[in-house]
């Protein structure tokens, strides 16, 4: 395992990155604690894929909504009720 102090590695920074993009990985120690490992960057692979709509499939502004909720209070009522609880 590949450790570095803090101090060590705010003043030998360029020199720590140049060993993780060789590939290796740096423990960062505050005092005899790990806090932190920096690691080499890896593109995940293939991303987000934006696939076409099916044939058929609603568009979003075209999908049902639900049927409202029948409730016996006011939404708002309960909204202000629910925060007044976090005072």
């Amino acid at each position: 395992m590949n450790g570095v102090r803090i101090a060590d590695l705010k003043n030998h920074l360029s020199e720590h990155l140049r060993r993780v993009r060789r590939g290796s990985a740096v423990t960062v120690f505050d005092r005899d604690s790990p806090i932190a490992r920096l690691i080499p960057y890896e593109e995940a692979p293939g991303g987000l894929e934006v696939r076409p709509r099916r044939a058929g499939s609603l568009r979003p502004n075209e999908v049902p909504l639900p049927p409202p909720l029948a409730l016996d209070r006011d939404v708002v009522d309960l909204l202000l009720e629910e925060r007044q609880g976090d005072r």
